[in-house]
């Protein structure tokens, strides 16, 4: 039996400029609840009539060696009537030479043909959300309403509007797939550089190449994600899409209007999820939480005395780094799957002191801890 690779593809479309820096764009294609959603059921056409005004087409062009560049093309969508409208940021921004590089121009087109250049406010590429600006004046603008993410029921329909392969205006229907995923920022000024979003959720509306930040929504036409990457074994879209959930996006809109840029707290460990049969193996007596595989040198982590994996095992179909503390609770709360304390953090600020519950040795001690800011690396 083959099996083929599976690979994380971001939803952004690449084209070439030509020299003289001409390109082919795709064509173009009320905020609260709808009135009728099907007790429950998702309306299509109704949530197609009450969002897609609100949806756009985002075109970034990046400067090349000499006359030669590229420029991708993803999918957006408009929240405030003054002109903000939020979308990946990859789709703004790539990885060149280990740094990451601003689209040297955007433009938003939406689907009543208008198109407009937009301003880069900010870019969070641990969360890939960046947010723009445009000149409103003269525009009918259609925010939409950002809803939750912090109730999903796996089985909720959703759907998926944008612009995939440039086809503006464009909607498919499925339903939520999974919650509480963990993906990978596609942002990363390397492989491995980058940064763990936790919470996402999982569909199988369809999305595809150009549906990157276009908005995810309820049967209410409330957006509930941001579509940013598919896992593929061919770079199509094959039923598994997830989608940057909404209440992350909120906090970093939120610090882009405010600051511009978007600050993460940081433990400075990787660490798995530890659960009763690993734990048995390894004898050790609690069940549940962060088994610290790594400690990162002058992390807070570090500086609170933390230890990560001194040794190797193999243990049913994974390797893991043993002799190292797990983290039980912070400040409280209980860690029990392993999004926790990723999802823990993520509430947190720089310079917040916490309180980790640590096994060691057979016994539960409590380690005081200042987080520190995020750095352009993996972990929490």
């Amino acid at each position: 039996m083959t099996v083929g690779r599976i690979v994380v593809v971001a939803l952004a479309t690449v084209a070439l400029l030509s020299a003289c820096g001409s390109s082919k764009h795709p064509s173009p294609g009320g905020s609260g609840a709808l009135a009728n959603s099907g007790q429950g059921g998702l309306v299509a056409s109704a949530v197609y009539d009450h969002d897609a005004p609100g949806v756009v087409t985002v075109i970034s062009v990046f400067p090349g060696a000499g006359a030669v560049g590229s420029v991708v093309q993803g999918s957006g969508f408009v929240i405030t009537t003054t002109g903000e409208v939020v979308t990946n940021a990859h789709v703004v921004s790539i990885s060149a030479g280990g740094t990451l590089h601003r689209a040297s121009a955007v433009y938003v087109q939406f689907a009543d043909g208008n198109e407009v250049p937009g301003k880069i406010v900010g870019t969070d590429p641990n969360a890939d959300i960046a947010l723009l600006q445009i000149d409103p004046a003269g525009l009918s603008l259609r925010p939409l309403t950002l809803g939750s993410s912090a109730s999903l029921a796996v089985g909720a329909p959703v759907a998926a509007l944008g612009s995939p392969f440039g086809q503006a205006g464009s909607m498919s229907v499925g339903v939520i797939s999974a919650t509480n995923r963990s993906i990978e920022s596609l942002n990363g000024t390397s492989e491995q550089n980058t940064f763990p979003i936790p919470g996402a959720i999982q569909t199988d509306a369809a999305i595809n190449h150009g549906n990157s930040g276009g908005p995810l929504v309820n049967a209410s036409g409330d957006v509930i994600g941001i579509n940013s990457q598919i896992e593929s074994s061919t770079g199509g879209g094959e039923g598994v899409g997830f989608a940057v959930p909404v209440d992350t996006v909120k906090r970093s809109v939120a610090q882009l209007r405010a600051h511009g840029s978007v600050a993460y707290a940081f433990i400075g460990i990787t660490s798995v999820d530890l659960f009763p049969q690993l734990a048995r193996r390894l004898h050790i007596a609690v069940t549940h939480g962060a088994f610290i595989q790594t400690v990162a040198a002058g992390s807070p982590a570090a500086r609170a005395g933390l230890l990560g994996g001194t040794a190797k095992l193999q243990f049913d179909a994974s390797e893991y780094e043993i002799g190292g503390d797990v983290i039980t609770k912070l400040n409280g709360r209980d860690l029990t799957v392993g999004h926790d304390l990723s999802d823990a953090v993520a509430l947190l600020n720089p310079g917040q002191v916490v309180t980790l519950d640590v096994w060691r040795g057979g016994t539960t001690r409590q380690v005081n801890l200042t987080l520190g800011t995020r750095p352009n690396s993996g972990g929490e």
